[in-house]
C-alpha cells in the first residue's frame, strides 16, 4: 500500500513538474528518467503518456520474448512491451535467451502518447524523475550502429550515462511493430 501512495505522489510530483516546463516554454529538452535492467533512459515528454502502476498482463502466444502481452490500461487494450529486452534483442537477437530474467518487485507501465498512434506501453523498472539539459554535464552523439531511435547519451555529475530514446521512431521501428515469433 505504500508503495501505491509513493508511486501516486510521484506522479502528482511529475505532472506539476510538467505543466511548469510547459508554461516556461523554454528551449530546453525535458524528458522523463526511467530505468530498466541497470540501463538509465531519457523519454521525451512530449512522447511519453500516463504512468502505470503494476497492472495485469495478458500474455500473447507466439510472440517475440520481449513481447509480454496486452493489458486492460482505462478501458485501451496496450499492447506492452520490454523495453530492456526489445533493446536488447536488437544487439543480439540470441542474447535474450541467455538474458537473466531479473525480478522487478513493482514494474511500472508507461504508455506511449496517444498522439504517436500507437497502443503500447513500455515496462521500466523505475522512474527517476525529470530531466533536462541543465541536469547534464556533457553529452556524447550515438554510437555508430545505434538503433535509429538512439539520440544523445547525457552524462550527469556523478558519471552516470542516459541514453536519450525517440519514442516516435521507437514505435514505428519494423521490429517494434512485428510481435510474432
Amino acid at each position: 500500500m505504500a508503495n501505491r501512495e509513493a508511486l501516486r505522489e510521484l506522479q502528482t510530483r511529475l505532472a506539476s513538474r510538467l505543466l511548469a516546463a510547459r508554461s516556461e516554454g523554454g528551449s530546453v529538452s525535458s524528458w522523463l528518467a526511467v530505468e530498466a535492467a541497470g540501463q538509465r533512459y531519457l523519454l521525451p515528454l512530449g512522447q511519453s503518456g500516463e504512468i502505470f502502476p503494476k497492472v495485469r498482463v495478458q500474455a500473447v502466444p507466439y510472440t517475440q520474448s520481449w513481447f509480454l502481452g496486452v493489458a486492460n490500461l482505462r478501458g485501451g487494450l496496450v499492447s506492452v512491451v520490454d523495453l530492456s529486452a526489445f533493446i536488447a534483442s536488437l544487439n543480439s537477437p540470441d542474447a535474450l535467451a541467455a538474458r537473466p530474467t531479473q525480478a522487478v518487485d513493482d514494474p511500472i507501465l508507461l504508455s506511449l502518447n496517444a498522439h504517436l498512434q500507437v497502443n503500447a506501453a513500455l515496462l521500466v523498472d523505475g522512474l527517476a524523475g525529470l530531466r533536462s539539459t541543465d541536469a547534464f554535464v556533457s553529452s556524447e552523439a550515438p554510437i555508430e550502429g545505434a538503433p535509429a531511435f538512439f539520440g544523445t547519451t547525457y552524462i550527469d555529475s556523478s558519471g552516470s550515462r542516459w541514453q536519450e530514446l525517440n519514442l516516435q521512431i521507437l514505435s514505428q521501428h519494423p521490429t517494434f511493430l512485428s510481435i510474432s515469433a
